[in-house]
């Protein structure tokens, strides 16, 4: 009795571990790089925001925009939201990767807390694989807020991989930390100009 115990827990932990190394296999497969900039994380539930590898600061900033004016600079990987006097915020960004940047003017559209996201035709094309909604959440690819440039396709959004904070990875949109992207979403009101250079 004790012999058929045995190998009934040796044969379930086999399994197991299976299944876990298949779902392991997922997640390391698994590449949203495409999707928003991001690594398997987004839906990995649970992830923590995590603080952005550039920390946010208070810098000099030279430049004639008006005080509350969004600045990119995908080449710097760097968001400067204009106090005036001559100082701005600065936050870490993701930005595009190679033939994904773009530069312009824009204006903050609409603003949403958690918000959901649904893919645009073109990445549908790219990744057929992807959900064609997801809800807002800790696994959306938008993460905690997200700020819509104009009529175009992109974002300023929240992220659940810091470490991708810095890098060329995304499709077009401006990632930051949830921390970051909160604190600029406070700060900042539908109809905010939005400049971007590369």
């Amino acid at each position: 009795m004790i012999r058929a115990f045995a190998l009934l827990f040796a044969a379930l932990t086999m399994l197991a571990g299976a299944s876990q190394a298949q779902a392991q296999g997922f997640f390391q497969d698994f590449d949203s790089r495409d999707i928003m900039g991001g690594g398997p994380g987004f839906f990995r539930p649970g992830m923590p925001s995590g603080s952005s590898p550039i920390p946010r600061t208070t810098v000099m900033f030279n430049g004639d925009y008006a005080p509350g004016t969004i600045y990119i600079s995908t080449a710097e990987r760097r968001l400067y939201l204009v106090l005036g006097n001559g100082q701005a915020i600065r936050y870490g960004i993701g930005v595009g990767r190679d033939g994904f940047r773009w530069g312009g003017t824009h204006r903050i559209s609409a603003k949403k807390e958690w918000p959901s996201w649904t893919p645009p035709a073109q990445m549908l094309r790219r990744r057929p694989d992807l959900p064609r909604h997801m809800s807002g959440g800790i696994d959306n690819p938008l993460g905690a807020r997200a700020m819509y440039l104009g009529s175009t396709l992109y974002r300023i959004h929240g992220s659940n991989e810091p470490e991708t904070i810095g890098q060329a990875v995304s499709s077009g949109c401006f990632r930051m930390t949830n921390e970051d992207v909160t604190d600029l979403y406070s700060r900042v009101r539908i109809g905010t100009p939005v400049i971007v250079r590369n």
